[in-house]
């Protein structure tokens, strides 16, 4: 999984040098009740109209900018209602929901299933660190049960996984193939799985715009959750932090969304970077520097929040802060009439902070600050500013009191999708033990979450996904792989045990989560989606299209991001995100050249040539395969596909520059940068893992089997939709019945 898309995320370099920031504030006139009035409509219509306002200025890749205000009050009336009802209709619901139950239950193998995913968990270490007794609990769940190998998918990357995962099918059949995609009209990049569309027709009042219709806020991922078919046979369930399930669906039972929540702001996560040098100004890529300016010992300066979509000037909201320098290394922070405590490298809990929309509007988010150093230049990072749980500026859970209850009941969590700044780290701007922080953070609230989930759900389903296993190993595998280029790029508090600490924390849990589920009737699977390895060297694909023939640029279009400086009258082939190679096909693209007839003649061209290509430096083979899409995905979206996905080697993967379509001088380069593992390579070497409590007859089994297995333990037999099949577990100690039984013996029934 990981943040391997957030390298688009946001690229913007800020600079203030005035402390203090002005607020434009509208204020109702008390002498005139009927300028009251009409902004009292204004406002309602607001709440009714309002979901969000992207901004297509920006230079990020994010669902949508801007949504927060309108969505702020607007949540808060929908979840009343909503909860309104639910206690009104509650007494009928329970009834029918409660003879449902039963007659699900009565067809049930099991009493429950609970699946634990630790993302890109490595088979091999996992199997090294069992044999040197690190993991007792994973290697007594193997002996008690099963423990195999999982195969993924291909491309093997976290949307497209765990997308197969929850919906059983290839990804013809989802319509999810990389974290991106293109814009047909434009080449440009587009989030896979999320899209947000303004209104198109607005009401000006004075200085004021209202939407007429609320935006579209669309989950692009298709097919239906295995746990949507569950409740369908009055199954309940509970979903934490799975990936890709924003925006949440209705089904019964609880869902809190994970990757693609977007932040305060609509990117995928904006750090913020605050400092008195002059000579730090750079772009940073996943975040923003904001320059600063010390009077004596006090520093004033703003957080910037999302877009103003109430006013036609439009600009970012702002949230003043102060800070005052008490001594060194230490200092107050002052922000929303609230003080905090400021030590070095140390984070601040949770803080709340508003943004004022006018017209009586606020919208409310959640951040940390870690001051980095006050001497000889003051340093102030702050984590991207999400969505407050007890207050979303939209639905981030099913129900949306959901995540209210999650907040009430254990306090402040983080809710962006891509929790933990990966590019901070790449930047040094955060050190290993400031990213560790979060990583431990995120995965301790997720915990409580889990457990939880298990106490109330007895029966019925209960699925959490854990993304440390997945960030850990992406920025430490470093410390593990001797030869890497970035081993000792990164001097500052080095955790060289990182990816070790990991598995023998993710084995304590699995060690409680079976605890937990003792009981018989009881299926407990720990799951990766995929696994791991080193990212020693970039394919810059660009580059090497260019240099066979199939892209062309523009005289001055090398180095220029976004694909802007390719010749688009004499490119056939080209390369954007980090799964694969589109044809710029006739009808298809809008400056397509490839006659549509060619297309497959073409993709087999190239992926032949691919095909065991070498490292110019020491000979290797970088990459292993390349697939002919149409020939790899079958379902209704696999036209939406890359047209050639590429299946790197060990050590290899798409160059960063390739991914954002920023074609350098050379197709190799090396990776220096702290994000020193992946999993973007062929799908034959990077299987995911599988344990369970029950013993598993089924040879070979694969991520997309495991929502059909699932089914088949609940007595339901497999939609036809699903490629996955039902794995033949053992249950009670009884031998696994034919993988056809789930059909057979409703039908007998």
């Amino acid at each position: 999984m990981g943040r391997s898309a957030h390298f688009l995320v946001r690229e913007r370099v800020t600079e203030y040098d005035v402390p203090t920031v002005h607020l434009r504030c509208h204020s109702l006139n008390d002498a005139s009740r009927k300028r009251r009035l009409g902004q009292t409509v204004a406002v309602a219509l607001v709440c009714c109209a309002v979901l969000a306002w992207p901004n297509v200025a920006q230079a990020y890749i994010g669902p949508g900018a801007g949504f927060a205000v309108g969505t702020t009050l607007f949540a808060f009336f929908a979840a009343f209602i909503s909860g309104f009802i639910a206690i009104f209709l509650w007494p009928i619901r329970w009834l029918i929901r409660s003879l449902r139950g039963r007659r699900a239950m009565a067809r049930a193998k099991v009493k429950r299933v609970v699946i634990l995913g630790l993302d890109g968990m490595e088979p091999t270490l996992a199997e090294k660190y069992m044999a040197e007794g690190k993991l007792p609990n994973l290697k007594r769940l193997a002996e008690m049960g099963t423990f195999t190998r999982l195969g993924t998918t291909a491309p093997p990357l976290s949307p497209v996984a765990w997308s197969t995962f929850l919906t059983g099918c290839n990804p013809g059949k989802h319509n999810v193939f990389d974290f991106l995609t293109r814009d047909r009209r434009n080449y440009m990049p587009l989030l896979s799985s999320v899209s947000i569309r303004e209104p198109s027709r607005f009401l000006k009042i004075g200085k004021h715009k209202i939407p007429l219709g609320k935006p579209d806020i669309r989950l692009l991922r298709k097919g239906k959750p295995f746990w949507n078919t569950l409740g369908e046979h009055g199954v309940f369930s509970s979903i934490v932090r799975v990936p890709i399930t924003f925006p949440p669906e209705r089904f019964r039972g609880v869902l809190l969304s994970a990757m693609c929540v977007p932040d305060l702001r609509g990117s995928q996560g904006t750090f913020s970077y605050y400092s008195t040098s002059a000579a730090a100004e750079e772009e940073y890529i996943g975040g923003e520097q904001i320059r600063v300016v010390r009077k004596g010992n006090t520093i004033r300066s703003h957080l910037v929040g999302p877009p103003d979509g109430l006013h036609e000037s439009g600009g970012a909201l702002h949230c003043p802060f102060e800070i005052s320098i008490t001594g060194r290394d230490r200092a107050d922070l002052r922000i929303n009439g609230q003080r905090y405590s400021l030590e070095k490298q140390k984070y601040t809990p949770w803080v709340e902070v508003q943004f004022k929309a006018g017209m009586g509007i606020k919208v409310r988010g959640i951040c940390q600050f870690l001051l980095l150093q006050t001497e000889p230049e003051f340093e102030l990072y702050v984590t991207p500013i999400q969505l407050h749980p007890a207050k979303p500026a939209m639905p981030i859970s099913h129900p949306s009191v959901y995540s209210m209850y999650l907040a009430k009941q254990q306090g402040l969590y983080a809710t962006l999708g891509l929790a933990e700044d990966t590019w901070a780290l790449n930047a040094h701007i955060l050190d290993d033990d400031g990213f560790l922080h979060q990583c431990l953070e995120a995965d301790n609230e997720r915990e409580r979450m889990f457990f939880d989930s298990l106490e109330k759900v007895r029966r019925g389903l209960c699925v959490c996904v854990f993304d440390g296993t997945d960030r850990i190993q992406h920025m430490f595998w470093r410390y593990i792989d001797e030869n890497h280029p970035a081993k000792d790029a990164y001097v500052k508090n080095r955790h060289p045990t990182a990816i070790d600490e990991l598995y023998k924390r993710m084995d304590d849990l699995v060690g409680r989560t079976m605890k937990e589920c003792q009981d018989e009737g009881t299926v407990l699977m720990v799951i990766s989606d995929h696994g791991f390895n080193p990212f020693r060297r970039g394919l810059d694909l660009n580059v090497w299209l260019e240099q066979n023939g199939y892209l062309t640029l523009l005289p001055d279009g090398r180095g220029k991001k976004y694909l802007a400086g390719v010749d688009w009258s004499r490119t056939r082939a080209y390369c954007l995100g980090l799964a694969g190679i589109w044809l710029n096909v006739k009808g298809r693209e809008a400056q397509g050249i490839v006659d549509p007839k060619g297309a497959d003649a073409l993709r087999e061209e190239i992926c032949g040539k691919l095909a065991g290509l070498k490292d110019e430096q020491g000979g290797d083979v970088a990459i292993r395969r390349a697939f002919n899409s149409p020939r790899t995905y079958v379902g209704p979206y696999s036209a939406d596909a890359p047209d050639i996905i590429v299946g790197y080697n060990r050590g290899y993967r798409v160059s960063w520059e390739a991914a954002i379509g920023q074609p350098t001088d050379r197709v190799f380069h090396d990776n220096t940068k702290a994000w020193s593992g992946d999993h973007c390579i062929d799908p034959a070497l990077i299987p995911g893992v599988l344990f369970c409590n029950r013993k598993i007859e089924s040879p070979n089994p694969r991520l997309m089997d495991i929502g059909a297995t699932v089914l088949d333990l609940f007595g339901i037999p497999t939609p036809s939709v699903m490629d996955g099949r039902p794995l033949r577990v053992q249950v009670n100690g009884k031998p696994a019945p034919p993988e056809a039984s789930a059909t057979e013996s409703i039908a007998a029934a």
